[in-house]
């Protein structure tokens, strides 16, 4: 009987009906299967099986939009051999741009080449090429030699914050005061609780001089007189106080503080920092740079102290004409901090950090909803750069490790690990702690603003000065540098944005670097000399409102302004 006979056999032996032309079908062949000769189904391969599985899905309709899509990704997962059965993929996660501190790594791979390369120029001789090609520069603050009208009041006014930004609120107030034909109190400096210095006016700055140097053009005296007073009971808290807008126009002050001033004869502002806007006429311009470029000069121990560091950083660079490097490091602890970013120092630093955090501002970073960065900071150029930076920085800028170098800093953030690499490629570096003694020093240690008022007026003196942060310390020293040489600042100024990029990369090459930083340093030249413009500071840009341009081809150069 054959397998696929539906017919009931009756028990006798009858031929089968002949087969349907259906038969012939293919979906019914595939039914019938094979038989061996003894009758029974030959049994199929396991390949066999598989292969029917596939082939039947396919052939039935809509089957090949189901699998194709399926054996597509399947091989190919299989090519990249990502995937098993018994084992789970793994993901792993890449750091984000910016996020992680390369610099030890591009570090340890450049240093043989750095320690060997012997193209290096006498840089520090030939930096300045760009100097005077447009001609230099000289001071020419017009003073008033007549007498002053009477005046219409007196001003007090609070300096708030650290030593800089105390002397733009200085140089304001005297503005502002010559403006309104008003009497200047001599300034009051808050107590601030980061830079925690009780220090007085007189304390870093020569008062007398100030006084004596601007009393053809502005009255200043030290104390408010008695019969003023009297009507306020002695008592400042009850004298008039303008809580005035940064950046205020001088109008403001003419439309809306002085009628204030007639009316009370004695008027106080607080705080003052930033309260006077830059673009502001001649006759306000040429009262900022005579109390900044002439009138404010340091109190003789500090002058003193200055004068001997750079004596002694003198005779140190000796052998290439007694010309030094001064750099500003801002790797402080909260300066650190309050950047939010993220070096090599784990856990560790992290704790450090927040602790800074949180006694300098408190809850000022853990704010809700607050998103901090790091790598975004780092990519955007304001992260601090640390002593190894500056370090690749500079070589790679040609200036070779018998430079001398004068470091203007605070305490540095773990400086024993972080200032390693820096005096290994700078042995001749040089702190104020290392170029005088303890007891020289200790009448301004615990002084933070007279400890900047010495490395302010070493860095002055400094062939080359390098900013690395910002902030009101470059900021004025940019100015004073250009007052003293012509116009120009001489100062080193990196892209911290393009030095991020760099600094990432692990895989640059010694001679691209150094290609690099060469570019940045010639750019810093070409960028020395510069024009004020309406909205520019003249403490950083004294050209035109407190200088004049002279013809270096029918006048020899000018001597230095000390």
């Amino acid at each position: 009987m054959h397998a696929k006979n539906r017919i009931p056999s009756s028990g006798n032996n009858s031929p089968s009906p002949p087969q349907s032309p259906l038969s012939r079908s293919p979906r019914l062949r595939r039914k019938q299967g094979r038989f061996t000769p003894s009758g029974q189904p030959v049994p199929r391969t396991f390949p066999q099986r598989v292969a029917w599985f596939f082939l039947s899905g396919l052939l039935r309709r809509q089957g090949i939009f189901l699998f194709a899509p399926l054996l597509y990704i399947s091989g190919v997962l299989f090519y990249m051999g990502t995937v098993s059965f018994d084992v789970v993929p793994v993901i792993r996660h890449r750091a984000g741009p910016g996020s992680v501190y390369r610099s030890p790594k591009l570090y340890a791979k450049l240093r043989p080449e750095i320690e060997s390369d012997n193209s290096s120029v006498d840089a520090i001789s030939t930096i300045w090429k760009h100097s005077y090609k447009a001609g230099e520069w000289r001071p020419c603050i017009n003073t008033s030699s007549g007498g002053l009208p009477e005046s219409n009041g007196y001003i007090f006014i609070e300096a708030n914050g650290g030593l800089n930004q105390q002397r733009g609120s200085i140089c304001n107030a005297v503005a502002v005061a010559g403006y309104l034909n008003a009497t200047l109190v001599i300034p009051h400096f808050h107590f601030h609780s980061i830079w925690r210095d009780p220090s007085k006016f007189a304390d870093i700055f020569d008062e007398e001089y100030f006084v004596k140097t601007l009393e053809t053009n502005v009255c200043v005296v030290d104390k408010i007189p008695g019969y003023i007073m009297e009507r306020f009971d002695f008592n400042m808290s009850n004298v008039y106080n303008f809580r005035i807008k940064a950046w205020s126009s001088i109008q403001y002050y003419r439309d809306t503080v002085l009628p204030k001033l007639l009316e009370e004869k004695l008027i106080r502002i607080s705080p003052f920092a930033n309260r006077l806007s830059f673009d502001a006429p001649p006759a306000v311009q040429r009262l900022r740079c005579l109390a900044n470029y002439q009138a404010l000069r340091f109190s003789n121990p500090i002058l003193t102290m200055g004068e001997t560091l750079v004596a002694r950083m003198k005779e140190r660079s000796v052998n290439i004409g007694g010309k030094y490097i001064s750099v500003h490091l801002r790797f402080e602890e909260d300066m650190v901090a309050f950047s939010c970013c993220v070096y090599d120092g784990g856990n560790n630093e992290k704790r450090d950090m927040d602790a800074a955090r949180e006694r300098g501002w408190k809850g000022k970073f853990t704010k809700r909803g607050r998103v901090i960065s790091p790598g975004a900071i780092r990519l955007n150029g304001k992260c601090p750069l640390t002593p190894l930076e500056v370090g690749l920085m500079l070589r790679g800028m040609g200036f070779d490790k018998n430079t001398a170098i004068f470091l203007a800093s605070g305490k540095i953030y773990d400086s024993e690990r972080y200032m390693a690499p820096l005096l290994e490629m700078f042995p001749l570096l040089q702190t104020k702690e290392m170029l005088v003694s303890a007891e020289e020093l200790a009448p301004f240690q615990n002084y933070s603003s007279r400890m900047a008022a010495i490395d302010y007026t070493v860095c002055l003196h400094s062939e080359v000065f390098v900013t690395t942060q910002g902030g009101n310390f470059p900021h004025f020293l940019l100015g004073q540098r250009r007052f003293l040489y012509g116009g120009h600042s001489r100062i080193i100024k990196p892209d911290k944005r393009k030095l991020a990029l760099i600094f990432g990369n692990p895989n640059v090459g010694w001679r691209t670097f150094k290609r690099q930083m060469l570019s940045m340093r010639a750019h810093s030249d070409s960028k020395g000399i510069e024009l004020k413009r309406s909205n520019d500071s003249p403490y950083s840009f004294p050209c035109p409102d407190c200088m004049c341009q002279t013809n270096r081809t029918k006048e020899s150069k000018l001597p230095s302004v000390t």
